[in-house]
């Protein structure tokens, strides 16, 4: 399970350098194999390969009223390798699509990671802090 921010810099040529700490998570359960692709709420989504064809094999058995949802999830995925220091290169396309500049968050969320443009995420979360909790967190014990 993946978990944690990171505040990480993409370099010029629009790679992420993957935390250590996920690094021979990664290696060891996906063979460096990622995958990158939108989320509707305005970040990517990165998954490790054999998580991704677990997530590409629900999404493709959407009925035909989904059929756009398809098209977001599947149409603009990315498959990746980690190079030797442990970088992906994000590509232009979804660097666009997630307006990311140079400074990221990282989220670990489970089986996946979401990349996040860093003031996009701080705006996102202190909107979410202000309405307040859900029903569904309240629920919980804390």
């Amino acid at each position: 399970m993946f978990q944690g921010a990171s505040s990480l810099n993409l370099d010029g040529k629009g790679r992420l350098s993957v935390p250590t700490r996920h690094r021979e998570v990664l290696l060891a359960i996906a063979g460096g194999q990622l995958t990158i692709t939108r989320h509707p709420h305005g970040c990517l989504m990165i998954f490790p390969r054999p998580e991704w064809e677990k997530f590409r094999d629900r999404i493709a058995q959407l009925p035909m009223s989904a059929q756009w949802w398809k098209r977001i999830f599947l149409g603009n995925a990315f498959d990746v390798d980690m190079d030797g220091t442990g970088r992906v290169l994000i590509s232009p396309e979804l660097r666009q699509a997630a307006d990311l500049t140079r400074e990221v968050m990282l989220l670990g969320m489970g089986v996946h990671f979401e990349l996040w443009d860093k003031a996009t995420y701080e705006a996102k979360e202190a909107e979410a802090m202000e309405t307040g909790m859900p029903a569904a967190v309240e629920e919980l014990v804390f």
